[in-house]
């Protein structure tokens, strides 16, 4: 996408408050969301090689103990903030240094007995989560005297800090960090004969993704101002996955993409077809046979021969 283009798509993103009802802002703000979370897994899947199935961890993770600084421990947000992206993160490293002593099939088990592991604390440890009654009555926050309560305010900030994680991953894989994290994708044993530490460079790409998975969740928890275990499960690991693959794994834009398509089937598809995750597993199997490599790529394969065919 060239700069004309990606100021253009900003500009319409911008000003779709002032287009369309609450009801499109608020998805627009899920969207948002949830293409910062599709965006920090593609760090391991599209860029390391790493496939996980317990990604959801950290969004709940965030969500839960931003939710418990402030509802138990009465901390304001400018303070619990920080320290659940300070906390999240180093669980994440936890994890990290435990799955990486895998790989392949194994490490995917592993990030999913993880997960599995928070989700069953998130039902059991009652003192802490309220269990399966979840944490409410949380607020959103006021940065610099500003009422995120209100739906565009709250669209306008997501926007911006989604902007900033996409520029950011953007500089992360262009930077020679970002060619070792794709070397060990495809060269790992040559990687290591020349002196670079694999491990240790998946083991950073998998503290980073967790960090941008605690942003994610702390975006779903000042938005939806409640949380529940749900959002640790399986099928939440799994809607996160289908959306990078389904858009494009390895492309900055494929999980955006992914993102938008998944959302957009939970919110209408599930108004009509009450097993809509079936009509989502139908569109996966689609692209997959269609376009193996995702949406972003087919779409760009596309157009390429296109250009050829006119020569």
């Amino acid at each position: 996408m060239n700069k004309l283009a990606l100021l253009l798509l900003l500009a319409a993103l911008a000003l779709l408050p002032a287009l369309v009802g609450e009801y499109y802002v608020n998805l627009g703000s899920q969207i948002l969301i949830a293409v910062i979370f599709a965006a920090s897994l593609n760090l391991l899947v599209g860029y390391a090689g790493l496939t996980s199935l317990g990604h959801a961890a950290y969004l709940g993770l965030s969500a839960y103990i931003a939710g418990w600084l402030a509802l138990r421990m009465g901390m304001s947000h400018a303070f619990a903030a920080p320290i659940t992206l300070l906390a999240t993160t180093a669980i994440g490293g936890v994890f990290g240094w435990i799955a990486l002593r895998a790989s392949g099939l194994s490490f995917l088990m592993l990030t999913l007995a993880l997960s599995q592991v928070v989700w069953g604390l998130a039902y059991r440890w009652t003192s802490v989560t309220n269990g399966d009654n979840g944490l409410s009555g949380l607020t959103r926050p006021a940065p610099f005297g500003i009422d995120l309560e209100n739906s565009n305010a709250y669209y306008w900030f997501v926007l911006l800090i989604t902007v900033a994680v996409m520029g950011v991953i953007g500089r992360l894989v262009h930077s020679p960090f970002g060619a070792s994290l794709r070397g060990t994708k495809d060269q790992a044993r040559r990687m290591s004969s020349m002196g670079y530490n694999v491990w240790g460079i998946r083991w950073c790409a998998f503290v980073g993704a967790s960090f941008l998975g605690a942003v994610a969740g702390l975006l779903y928890v000042y938005f939806h101002k409640y949380v529940h275990p749900s959002v640790l499960s399986v099928t939440s690991s799994a809607e996160v996955l289908l959306s990078v693959i389904a858009g494009g794994a390895g492309t900055l834009a494929g999980p955006a993409v992914g993102a938008v398509l998944v959302v957009l089937l939970k919110n209408y598809a599930s108004g009509y077809i009450e097993r809509w995750n079936m009509l989502l597993g139908a569109v996966f199997v689609f692209i997959v046979l269609v376009m193996p490599h995702g949406i972003v790529p087919g779409v760009r394969g596309l157009l390429t021969r296109g250009k050829e065919g006119k020569r």
